[in-house]
């Protein structure tokens, strides 16, 4: 007996001197107290580091290594480490790799001497100047670094173990990987913009601010970067944009980088143009002049492909309105459509765009600081919002001119101010080149993409446009899409690259290349939550059933009832706004996809029965609202959530609507007051998501009255000139008993 005791107990021995002890924390965040303790914590963690698995030891032993000093181990831990983390990443060779070099200009440093800058100079040559063009501008980000915000975090995590006074081995990792990363920092950044213009010299041919000139006599400033290597004449992938700024060089030199004549031209007024900046009306006359003169340079081999995003997609369909031989595709990301989602959405408009044409047209730049004072523009809202003046007095109370907005006020509908600025009607038919849209279920702009497709198809039924959504906002459907947006962790399949994608595209077109993998279709949407993504030949193809829901007005809970039939005849619902009153409603658009409550103020809720079982919601939902009203017009949104068995709201889409513009966008035609009326309206906001048995279907139906966007107190006259003073009888809807939605639906069809 007393041997089989021995051993469990010499094991129980063993394991417990094994086990890491806590550490003594430092004594002071002080750069001289630093530099003394952390070296010995980082030798005292490695000589009892206990984690076998390698990707997670490597990952903690090269920053002990540097912390402590050995700097030839760190060398071999970071190359070691490499392969473990690069295994599915399409770019090879660059991870950790700013601190290969840093470790090299160390380790040299202490060996021989050599002053830092000199030793980080040729260990950057090793390490970034070996790297192909492309991977060495992906690199290119390791050295954007907040320093201040590192020396800020190790103080905090220093103070915080200075308090307990002892800290445990995960603490002593934590603090030592602030200290190894506030460190390597301070000493690679005052060298890294002098190493890197070097290294784009040594690459790249960069022509700073060339003057095109327009056949109107202005000039468009642009930026060109080709890759030195290059043998001949090269396609040329080339953005418009407003937002001139430091980032349009960089993506000149991305499009180099990937082997193209890479292009960043301005909208006139910017940069080193000399007229004054407007925003929208030039840009397809100018850009049509940037790809001539482009096509006609000894570098170019006549094709030029465009790309980019927000307002960049926007001046690639004001290009392709004109039709200059030399454009042979677009990618417009998250695309604008002036008119239809800016500076107005449903024909309302929206005030976070008043404070946008100061941004861009201020000066050559950017009014950054202006532009991002969102406490100051937040206050304007809310003091024209408490003062009841007319919408167009915004920019009296804001005590500065805005007379781009002020111009754009006074076309509430679609007319044809907006119409020249991008294809319209049969101009759409003329657009035969390949067109890549991409955008997100969440994209602000996701109302303009939708709508550049479906009118394209309209009066192009076969053209060559291909569109990709998922479940992503506007930064994410146009550079790279972030694993949680807005509460809602995204599936793994959906995580998209969309600038990897813009060169495979870019490549296919115009070097013949194979089809990216994902473009298996037209209509290329990630169902949300089945980790897939699905490939349709059009919208209409996306569903093959549809579920029809009544606005029953019958309580249910809180809420009133979505039926699948009509509610008894004579069966109404009574809404009164009181439009005087300044207490805010609802904004148009939830804040989060998933949450635990839904806001219906100046509204109503409708929820259906639970879900006997799962279904596919894809498509465009739509609906059809009968009413009576005692005004001649109004502001709606409706809001389409799924609420889940576990009592969460996922919010799928939304429209906002004025109710005069439902029928014709650009032809207002006001409300009959005392009149039994219908409205007719479908969502241009795709939502493609499989909702759970038990799950239930949520409408919220509401007024909008808001100070982001104007009040229409339903006079009949300009909106923007209407008051408070106009609200002196409160706006009653009569919701009638017809009024429903209608969800479009994927069921799989039955197994043969």
């Amino acid at each position: 007996m007393p041997r089989l005791f021995c051993l469990p107990l010499l094991l129980l021995v063993t394991v417990a001197q094994a086990q890491p002890r806590d550490f003594a924390a430092p004594t002071s965040a002080a750069p001289d107290v630093l530099a003394q303790a952390m070296p010995a914590l980082a030798r005292q963690v490695l000589a009892q580091y206990p984690e076998q698995d390698a990707d997670t030891r490597l990952g903690h032993v090269f920053r002990l290594q540097l912390v402590a000093g050995d700097f030839a181990g760190a060398l071999e831990s970071i190359r070691a480490l490499r392969p473990l983390r690069e295994m599915k990443s399409p770019v090879k060779g660059i991870t950790f790799l700013q601190y290969e070099a840093h470790s090299r200009a160390k380790l040299e440093q202490a060996t021989h001497g050599t002053p830092y800058a000199q030793a980080l100079s040729t260990a950057f040559q090793q390490t970034f100047g070996a790297l192909d063009d492309r991977a060495a501008f992906q690199a290119t980000g390791m050295f954007r670094f907040d320093l201040e915000r590192a020396r800020r975090e190790l103080e905090a995590g220093v103070e915080d173990a200075r308090k307990s006074g002892r800290v445990s081995l995960a603490q002593a990792l934590e603090l030592v990987r602030l200290y190894q990363v506030h460190q390597s920092f301070q000493e690679l950044l005052p060298q890294a913009d002098a190493l890197w213009a070097e290294d784009d010299a040594r690459r790249y041919v960069i022509e700073r601010d060339l003057l095109v000139r327009t056949p109107d006599g202005a000039s468009v400033s642009v930026i060109v970067a080709r890759p030195r290597k290059a043998s001949g004449p090269l396609p040329t992938a080339m953005s418009f944009t407003i937002y001139a700024q430091d980032d349009n060089v960089r993506e000149a030199v991305r499009s180099a980088a990937n082997g193209f004549a890479g292009v960043t031209a301005n909208t006139r007024g910017k940069r080193g143009s000399p007229q004054a900046p407007v925003p929208f009306e030039h840009d397809g006359a100018d850009a049509t002049a940037v790809i001539d003169w482009v096509s006609r340079q000894p570098w170019s081999d006549g094709q030029v492909g465009m790309f980019g995003g927000s307002y960049e997609g926007f001046t690639q369909w004001a290009a392709a309105k004109h039709g200059h031989p030399a454009l042979k595709t677009i990618m417009p990301s998250v695309p604008v459509a002036p008119g239809i989602d800016v500076p107005m959405q449903g024909n309302v408009f929206q005030s976070f765009f008043y404070k946008w044409p100061r941004y861009v047209t201020l000066d050559k730049g950017l009014a950054d600081a202006d532009y991002f004072d969102g406490a100051r523009w937040d206050a304007l809202d809310e003091r024209w919002f408490a003062s009841g003046e007319p919408y167009r007095a915004l920019e009296r109370l804001d005590g500065r001119p805005n007379p781009f907005y002020q111009r754009w006020l006074k076309h509430p509908g679609y007319d044809g101010y907006w119409r020249k600025m991008i294809p319209y009607r049969e101009e759409f038919a003329r657009i035969r080149i390949p067109v890549l849209t991409t955008t997100g279920y969440y994209d602000g702009c996701s109302l303009s993409a939708m709508y550049y497709l479906t009118e394209h198809l309209k009066y192009a039924k076969d053209a060559n446009h291909t569109f990709v959504i998922g479940p992503y906002d506007h930064v994410g459907a146009q550079r790279v899409s972030s694993d949680e947006l807005m509460g809602y962790r995204i599936d793994p399949v959906a995580r998209l690259d969309v600038m990897e994608l813009r060169y495979q595209w870019l490549n296919h077109v115009l070097r013949k290349g194979p089809r990216p993998e994902l473009l298996k279709d037209r209509i290329n949407h990630q169902v949300m939550g089945t980790n897939t993504w699905k490939h349709a030949p059009g919208l209409q193809a996306l569903s093959n059933a549809s579920l029809e829901l009544y606005l029953d007005p019958a309580p249910s809970g809180d809420a009133h009832r979505l039926a699948l039939k009509p509610p008894a005849p004579g069966t109404v619902l009574r809404q009164r706004v009181d439009l005087k009153d300044r207490s805010e409603g609802r904004h148009s658009e939830p804040a989060r996809i998933v949450d635990t409550t839904v806001d219906a103020r100046n509204g109503f809720t409708f929820v259906s029965e639970p879900l006997d079982a799962p279904v596919e919601v894809s498509g465009l939902f739509s609906g059809q609202l009968d009413f009576i009203t005692n005004k001649k017009d109004f502001d709606f949104n409706v809001v389409l959530f799924e609420r889940t068995k576990g009592g969460e709201y996922f919010y799928l889409s939304y429209v906002l609507a004025r109710a005069s513009y439902v029928a014709d966008r650009a032809q207002r035609r006001l409300l009959t007051p005392g009149k039994p009326q219908r409205l007719t309206f479908q969502s241009g906001r795709m939502t493609s998501r499989k909702l759970e048995a038990g799950s239930q279907v949520v409408i919220v139906l509401a007024i909008n009255k808001q100070a982001q966007s104007q009040v229409n107190y339903g006079t009949g006259k300009d909106v923007s000139s209407e008051s408070i003073a106009d609200a002196k009888v409160p706006l009653d809807v009569t919701w009638l008993g017809g009024s429903r939605i209608t969800l479009p639906l994927w069921r799989e069809p039955p197994a043969p």
